[in-house]
């Protein structure tokens, strides 16, 4: 089992670092973290106001495509090990705009990598880590049946999944070819507080309330699993502990739900929590042309991870989705 002194997350302020970084430090109060985030629209530090006056926690704004200001990360701080989560991850912004999604996430990991390596390897690095925190999107989509295992082969559709998928291909090339100690993970879909409201869940409650229309690609049956984002954080930790040296592990909700009946799910609670007749707001679904190249389904098999290091989820998605229904109506600013 390892054990570290100081990280290096990245991407912090956004929502899955913001979540890790309170986990860690809940969980190792002696703990140092420093947090690398450029705060684009979807990083905010008021996702870390409760640990942000700890002596333990360091925040940097910087870019990880500054290659001279994460050089100079590495040489001010001996980290044992980085947390990669800085990344562009929204499909339809790399639709758009799929040169920053190859320069943040493919550079950037890049970037991140030679600094690790120029730091670590005259120590031989025992007791370092790099860990990349990867999408099950890498693997293209599924059919009706069948589940996404460590060993599928990588079939990107996106922009961004291909920019992911760049990223992941060039930690593992940094592991064989210079022995760079790495770990990589493949998450489903994340939910939860703190997320940046264009992502369906938020985006969906914020509409309900508002009373505004509820588009749903094509007819709805686009299938995703859904991973509550505290039982995502800490898988996390169990693999930055126990994982595999140079592994791979994917991380899943095992919960596939159709994007129709996720959206009528969530009609139900928020109503019933905004003292509405129950269902009343399923009259403001309006199905819209679906997006370009858009995955059937997406579903994981999380049974290495399961099986190895002891990990299961701990909310129902239910409960999980209440949960986060009350934090997005509490916290509506």
């Amino acid at each position: 089992m390892r054990h570290f002194n100081k990280i290096l997350v990245t991407g912090g302020a956004g929502f899955i670092g913001s979540h890790v970084i309170r986990h860690l430090m809940n969980s190792y109060p002696s703990l140092e973290v420093v947090n690398i985030d450029a705060l684009t629209y979807a990083g905010n530090l008021d996702n870390l106001s409760d640990v942000s006056t700890s002596n333990n926690y360091t925040f940097v704004k910087g870019n990880i495509c500054d290659k001279d200001s994460v050089n100079q990360l590495f040489t001010e701080h001996n980290f044992d090990a980085v947390i990669h989560l800085a990344a562009e991850s929204h499909v339809d912004r790399s639709i758009e705009n799929p040169m920053t999604f190859l320069e943040t996430n493919f550079m950037g990991t890049a970037i991140l990598l030679n600094a690790a390596l120029d730091t670590w390897k005259d120590n031989g690095m025992e007791g370092k880590l790099f860990y990349h925190i990867s999408t099950d999107e890498v693997y293209g989509s599924l059919g009706e049946q069948g589940l996404f295992t460590e060993s599928t082969a990588y079939d990107p559709r996106s922009p961004y999944s291909a920019s992911k998928a760049s990223s992941d291909h060039i930690v593992r090339a940094y592991h064989h070819t210079y022995g760079l100690p790495i770990v990589i993970s493949n998450c489903s879909n994340n939910y939860g507080s703190h997320q940046y409201p264009e992502k369906l869940i938020p985006l969906m409650i914020g509409n309900i309330v508002a009373e505004k229309p509820l588009p749903i690609y094509g007819e709805g049956i686009n299938v995703r699993d859904w991973l509550f984002v505290e039982d995502h954080a800490r898988a996390i930790d169990l693999i930055l502990s126990k994982g595999e040296n140079g592994g791979t592990y994917n991380i899943g909700g095992l919960n596939e739900w159709r994007n129709i009946d996720l959206i009528k799910l969530l009609i139900k609670i928020v109503d019933s929590e905004l003292g509405r007749e129950e269902g009343s707001s399923e009259n403001l679904i309006s199905f819209v042309k679906d997006r370009a190249g858009h995955d059937l389904r997406y579903a994981i098999d999380a049974s290495k991870l399961c099986n190895e290091l002891g990990w299961k989820p701990t909310v129902t998605f239910e409960e999980g989705l209440l949960k986060t229904v009350k934090w997005y109506l509490a916290n509506r600013s």
